[in-house]
């Protein structure tokens, strides 16, 4: 009898740890609520401070949401809405935001941008620089393992290169990125992040 009580209560146990900590609110209204403040209603920013996610691979959002709620990925402004949203959210939000269409960005300098398509295509040798189209792909598409870029804002991209540059974000993957930055010019963050704009 002992035996069958203490087996039911590993069963219960197990089903209790398997449960998410908290039940996971609609992504529509936590995008239309939460969200919109900064990425826009369909999550192509309108402020060149704040990313556009619309389109972004789904698997990165994952990834960024969930570090910014772990603390291990850190912004001042991020951390004013985490208590809007919990861990049971990010898939949906994810998939939300994964979905929508992104809006094309817009090049300012097309002297600039023909330099950083250089520096995205083949790097810099010299310095030992890689193409960024290596991990982004051609297009800036991305893919499972690395996010989308093409379209973002230039303002947007110069702060996270520099970041990595710098070490304030450190949330990449085997320092893959701050590897990269920190061998990169602010000139190079400049033209890269022209190019990037005008990527569809």
């Amino acid at each position: 009898m002992k035996q069958k009580h203490w087996l039911w209560l590993m069963l219960v146990a197990g089903l209790v740890m398997s449960m998410p900590s908290a039940q996971a609110a609609d992504p529509k209204e936590l995008a239309a609520t939460v969200c919109i403040a900064c990425h826009g209603p369909d999550g192509n920013s309108l402020a060149p401070t704040f990313p556009k996610i619309a389109g972004q691979q789904p698997g990165y959002i994952e990834k960024q949401l969930n570090e910014f709620l772990s603390g291990k990925r850190k912004n001042d402004v991020m951390a004013t809405f985490l208590d809007k949203f919990n861990k049971g959210d990010v898939p949906g939000l994810a998939a939300l935001y994964a979905a929508q269409k992104p809006a094309p960005g817009t090049v300012e300098d097309a002297k600039l941008a023909a330099a950083g398509k250089k520096l995205f295509d083949e790097g810099n040798p010299d310095s030992g620089v890689p193409g960024c189209m290596g991990c982004h792909l051609e297009k800036g598409e991305g893919n499972d393992r690395y996010p989308r870029l093409a379209g973002q804002h230039q303002a947007y991209t110069i702060q996270q290169i520099a970041d990595f540059k710098s070490g304030k974000r450190s949330n990449d993957k085997a320092k893959v990125m701050r590897s990269v930055a920190e061998r990169m010019t602010e000139d190079e963050m400049k033209a890269v992040a022209e190019y990037i704009a005008g990527l569809q």
